[in-house]
């Protein structure tokens, strides 16, 4: 069947897959040519559509025709009964729509961080900390595969059916980008996903202080965001990547699983790769970088040994590496990185984390107290001399005091943040004990 040439442009734009100028410019290229050819080569030969799209589109074009000429055909003298009338098609989907597009969409635009979606129940999303329905209707177990399909590219699919789990990344154009993981567990399969905004955001997006801009000062050593896990550690990590990428001229280079937030260059070069589909792994990659010639290298997880000791290689030889670590605090980050190693090892490493360390950022996001969302508690411990001499002589027990001595210099204790947005009244002195080390530091007991 042919392009009715208005129709099919017409569909193309109400499916949102071109823009009218964009159409209006293939018609052009069309009219040059003396239409002798369908309008679907040009949208394709411009990059706006696949083959694919346009044979749902001409499918969609027939239903649509079909239905007009059943209309206008006129009313038949005879008493045989008229032909059934074509049935009228529930709002098809776009060419290339995909279903779980339209909850996620929901979902953000309702300022929802996170959606999970399992059978049995409705897709409930993460407002303000906590979950709630989205809808009322459970999803059926075979409605959560689907969404599966249409998030999962095929190697993915295989990866998920033989490993139980799979993480990924998903992109809704235009309006937000989202972390996914899709596992198997008792009942079926359930997908978790967690919305990062298209826009990479500042240091006063986050609500995180300015001082922290000072991070991006140093040209070689390890910065390391740490929390746990759903606390901002990636953002906070995009942020300060977005100030060095706006005032460097450097190579950037991101290892993640997924890729989260997208760099687009600015003064900087930015190259991210993604484990599995770029990369075998974090080490691998991270090995391979420091042959890239990098200026700043982000990892999104310090996960084994073998990464974190290529870590600390990469921050000693003249690299400024970022990485973020599921840890409570500063102490605990510190002992972690060491205690990562096999205790022969430990000294020396100890001494490399002791020149390399630049800085320990551990955050936690807690519920303001008038429901609008949530608000970072921030622990810093600043990487000094003094710091430096407490982590070679595996003295970390003392790093809380030294942090409690230095909130001059730019350190920070969790406690005393807690503690600061209690007096300010941003949150609530029940929220501060869930969250405290110390309770006798929280006011108002």
């Amino acid at each position: 069947m042919s392009e009715a040439p208005n129709l099919f442009g017409r569909l193309a734009v109400h499916y949102k897959l071109v823009t009218a100028d964009q159409l209006a410019e293939a018609t052009r290229r069309q009219a040059r040519d003396g239409h002798q050819r369908p309008l679907g080569d040009y949208l394709v030969e411009m990059g706006l559509l696949t083959p694919a799209h346009v044979e749902k589109l001409l499918a969609v074009q027939r239903e649509v025709a079909a239905q007009q000429a059943a209309a206008a055909a006129p009313a038949s003298a005879a008493p045989a009964p008229a032909p059934p009338r074509p049935a009228r098609p529930a709002a098809p989907a776009a060419p290339g729509e995909k279903r779980v597009d339209r909850l996620l969409e929901l979902a953000f635009r309702q300022g929802a961080s996170d959606l999970h979606l399992r059978a049995g129940e409705p897709a409930l999303a993460r407002r303000g900390g906590r979950l709630a329905p989205l809808g009322e209707a459970p999803l059926a177990a075979t409605q959560v595969e689907q969404f599966a399909a249409e998030l999962l590219e095929p190697a993915q699919r295989q990866r998920l059916a033989t490993e139980g789990q799979i993480d990924f990344a998903h992109t809704l154009p235009g309006l937000a980008r989202f972390r996914g993981n899709a596992y198997r567990h008792q009942g079926g399969l359930a997908l978790a996903l967690r919305a990062i905004p298209a826009e990479v955001p500042t240091l006063a997006d986050l609500g995180l202080p300015s001082a922290l801009a000072r991070l991006t000062n140093h040209h070689q050593g390890l910065v390391l965001l740490t929390g746990p896990a759903g606390c901002g550690k990636s953002s906070t990590m995009a942020a300060l990547l977005r100030l060095i990428n706006e005032e460097r001229r450097d190579h950037i280079v991101t290892i993640e699983d997924p890729i989260e937030y997208l760099h687009r260059p600015l003064r900087c070069v930015v190259n991210q790769r993604q484990v599995g589909r770029d990369t075998g792994s974090f080490s691998r990659a991270l090995e391979a970088a420091l042959r890239e010639d990098p200026d700043v290298i982000a990892i999104g997880e310090l996960r084994d040994l073998e990464t974190i000791s290529l870590a600390l290689t990469a921050a000693e030889t003249g690299h400024l590496v970022l990485g973020t670590l599921h840890t409570g605090n500063a102490i605990r980050t510190v002992d972690r990185l060491v205690g990562a190693f096999p205790p022969g090892q430990q000294a020396q490493i100890r001494a490399m984390l002791s020149e390399s360390l630049r800085a320990v950022v551990s955050q936690r996001l807690v519920d303001r107290a008038d429901g609008a969302g949530r608000v970072a508690a921030l622990e810093i411990l600043i990487g000094n001399r003094a710091t430096a001499n407490l982590i070679r002589e595996s003295k970390t027990f003392q790093l809380r005091s030294l942090i409690q001595t230095n909130l001059a210099h730019g350190m920070a204790l969790l406690d005393l943040s807690l503690a600061q947005l209690v007096r300010d009244g941003v949150i609530a002195r029940a929220e501060a004990l869930r969250h405290a080390e110390d309770p006798k530091l929280i006011p108002g007991g």
